[in-house]
């Protein structure tokens, strides 16, 4: 039997507790890694002062418009690998994948192009000060020049996950994020080189991840194939891939457009404020990412087991994941709750104002942790299946429509409170539009 047989026997007759589990714990060890190298670098800079932890903040909105894109492509282009994978279609997943990576890295470098020419607008868009100005303009310079191999980087990262090598798919974003950590006090300290020495760190590093992912497929270590020949010269290919793909970029922009609107409604209050969100935004990643590592486990298995007809297994893997990821973020939100001031203090001890300010904000966030599971879980299976337009609706559901108005209304009724208790209102408020879903949702299944 061919690798793509044995894969596919894998991933449609393993228990799918073992089978999530097994793919689950690389994704898991890899968007650790990346959240820890995301805390460094908010460490590390928040030594050289408020303004400059500010500035970590205002690039992190970059840094979602640049995932925006990876992700975009990289879903659109993985969901739809997973399922015909499943339906053992194996040419046309190599269609999707070449065209996926000619798609990432046009991006990529529009990105680049339009950031440099307009980098002072764009980080005054993104919510920067004139007091932070400086510090973004400096960090965010060098993350652009990485826009294309970051994004894709993405793609490759789905790619391997949707045809169940979560391991390949490990190695290369813990090496990056690794290599980041040890980078960052080098560059910023030891060669003096400031805020600027944390993004040149943030860019050698994700080459390096992005090296170490083309390899696998260079190797012929995958099933997938990355082939000029393959790339596809039919418009509808791409529309496709952006269709599949369209619920992760509603996901990632509105992230992105989240946090400008936090930033901007922070700084009426001072960079401490600003400085407080952007600490508490990194913690609540680095508890996220447990519940998005197990749903990055449980995609290709929604995915391949649709694609193979076997709704019964879909099913199963949908509960399973919910219960998992229910219980792992309630004891990370009791464990956060009781740790807030350690946790702020952590990072700037000697601005009062940025850990009372954070402390209520994290507080506030943790007493929402365990109802944001069934939002993710549900979103992830409608994008697995293939119905995009679900999985969009539900894409906007907490950082557009329930979140972007509460940001943009709450600070004028109540204040700074407004800013630090918005975030937690919409994961409450989203956890409730999605009860319906889940069980039409299962419903469905039982009628196909």
């Amino acid at each position: 039997m061919d690798k793509s047989g044995t894969q596919y026997v894998r991933m449609t007759q393993t228990p799918v507790g073992r089978l999530i589990v097994s793919l689950a714990v690389p994704t898991l060890i890899s968007m650790l890694v990346t959240a820890v190298y995301n805390i460094g670098d908010t460490y590390f800079v928040s030594k050289l002062g408020t303004s400059a932890s500010g500035a970590v903040g205002i690039v992190f909105s970059l840094m979602a418009i640049i995932q925006a894109v990876g992700f975009t492509i990289g879903m659109g282009s993985g969901t739809r690998i997973s399922r015909l994978l499943g339906a053992q279609r194996a040419d046309e997943a190599n269609t999707v994948a070449a065209s996926g990576f000619l798609a990432a890295v046009t991006f990529g470098m529009f990105l680049t192009v339009f950031g440099l020419l307009f980098i002072d607008d764009l980080m005054r868009l993104l919510g920067a000060t004139e007091t932070i100005l400086p510090y973004a303009r400096d960090y965010a310079g060098y993350i652009l020049y990485a826009a294309p191999v970051m994004s894709v980087s993405f793609l490759l990262n789905n790619i391997l996950r949707a045809e169940g090598k979560a391991r390949f798919a490990m190695v290369g974003l813990t090496t990056g994020g690794l290599l980041n950590l040890l980078l960052d006090p080098l560059f910023i300290f030891g060669l003096d080189m400031g805020i600027a020495g944390a993004a040149v760190a943030t860019a050698i590093s994700q080459c390096v991840g992005f090296c170490i992912l083309l390899s696998w497929f260079l190797r012929g270590k995958t099933i997938v194939l990355l082939d000029t020949a393959a790339i596809s010269r039919s418009l509808g290919t791409y529309l496709k891939i952006f269709k599949n793909g369209f619920p992760s970029f509603c996901r990632q922009a509105l992230a992105s457009a989240a946090t400008i609107a936090l930033n901007v409604s922070a700084a009426v209050y001072g960079d401490a404020a600003v400085a407080a969100m952007s600490i508490v935004g990194r913690l609540f990643m680095f508890v996220f990412v447990i519940n998005l590592g197990i749903g990055q486990g449980y995609m290709p298995v929604a995915g391949y087991n649709y694609g193979a007809g076997r709704f019964d297994r879909v099913k199963a893997a949908f509960m399973f994941t919910l219960k998992v990821t229910s219980v792992m973020m309630t004891i990370s939100g009791i464990a956060a709750f009781m740790a807030a001031p350690v946790l702020i203090r952590l990072f700037i001890e000697t601005d009062a104002d940025v850990v009372n300010i954070g402390v209520v904000a994290l507080r506030a966030m943790c007493l929402a942790m365990p109802l944001i599971p069934l939002g993710v879980v549900c979103n992830m299976t409608f994008q697995s299946i293939g119905r995009s337009w679900t999985a969009t609706v539900l894409s906007l559901a907490r950082q557009g429509i329930f979140f972007l108005p509460l940001i943009l209304t709450l600070p004028g009724f109540i204040g700074l409170t407004g800013v630090q208790i918005t975030q937690p209102l919409a994961d409450a408020l989203t956890f409730l539009s999605c009860l319906p879903l889940a069980f039409g949702f299962f419903r469905s299944l039982e009628k196909e």
